[in-house]
């Protein structure tokens, strides 16, 4: 038994190259539009060089690399936080000038009003989103349940815990209704279980949502877990060295051998393109780690759009 595992798994580390496959989005096709974007700091720090990067309406796109990379920069050029030193960022073809309401920038940390229950924190965002008052309860509460925090609509944000808090500002982020949902590293400051949790509960709601979402992340597994393409950065200068179609259905579990012969194989790639030797091979078979179990139905099929 023990060497039939040892042979799948080597099948499946010849395989992963071809479940991540070079991405081609024409710009004429894209929501996203990049090119040529480049931002240096007041203190000479080349943030981005020449990035060009586009995004297709409804996909879900990881921003991957060390830090240092640009990932964030890039995010907040997005946002229109940063104003880029050079090239051009557009969705549906305007260029971007400043914060608007089709997009909203998730941070890692929640970012709850604390004088404000669950869901006035997400009806005050819906007021000031010129949401009507007769609409913003009942809209709060189909978000609140949809994040799993039924029961907890009247507790304030000290009383939660972080994935809770964290859910709370997905809700209120959902809830706004954003063509475009960014997100900068937001489960980074969970514990390991919480957040593989809210990995599943974002998947699950971006399988029903089909939201455009791009998500900063240093996480290779969380990348390839979410992930309908994953964005490969390195730094200095910041920039784009491979952008990659996952091709694997979802949804997907961390527990599924596949995600690890492709995060292998992602960080070679990483690891060569910041001219870093090779990794030493693992002692054990990819995919004997311990893992938290998926509590996803594998009820829907997609392929990488």
């Amino acid at each position: 038994m023990l060497r039939r595992l040892i042979e799948r798994m080597r099948g499946l580390r010849q395989a992963a190259p071809h479940l991540l496959r070079p991405a081609n989005v024409n710009a004429d096709r894209a929501k996203i539009s990049i090119a040529q974007l480049g931002h240096h700091y007041a203190n000479k720090v080349v943030a981005l060089k020449d990035v060009n990067l586009n995004v297709r309406s409804g996909e879900f796109v990881c921003l991957l690399g060390p830090s240092g990379c640009g990932k964030s920069t890039l995010l907040y050029a997005l946002a229109g936080h940063v104003a880029p030193t050079g090239g051009s960022v557009a969705i549906d073809g305007k260029p971007i000038q400043g914060p608007g309401p089709d997009r909203l920038l998730m941070f890692q940390e929640a970012a709850l009003f604390p004088w404000l229950t669950v869901r006035g924190n997400i009806t005050f965002a819906l007021g000031a989103r010129g949401v009507p008052r007769s609409e913003r309860r009942k809209r709060a509460d189909t978000f609140i349940q949809r994040v799993r925090l039924e029961g907890f609509a009247d507790t304030l944000p000290h009383e939660l815990s972080g994935g809770m808090k964290m859910r709370a500002s997905l809700a209120r982020a959902l809830a706004v209704d954003p063509n475009v949902l960014l997100m900068d590293e937001p489960f980074g400051a969970l514990d390991a279980q919480t957040r593989v949790h809210m990995q599943e509960l974002l998947q699950s709601i971006w399988l029903h949502s089909g939201k455009t979402v791009v998500f900063v992340t240093h996480d290779v597994q969380e990348a390839l877990m979410l992930g309908t393409r994953v964005v490969l950065m390195a730094p200095r200068p910041g920039r784009v060295v491979e952008d990659l179609e996952i091709h694997l259905p979802m949804p997907r579990s961390l527990e599924d051998p596949s995600l690890d012969a492709m995060a292998r194989d992602i960080r070679h790639r990483l690891r060569a393109a910041e001219g870093a030797p090779p990794e030493a091979p693992p002692t054990e078979p990819l995919g004997r780690r311990s893992r938290t179990p998926s509590s996803l139905p594998r009820t829907h099929v997609v392929t990488s759009r």
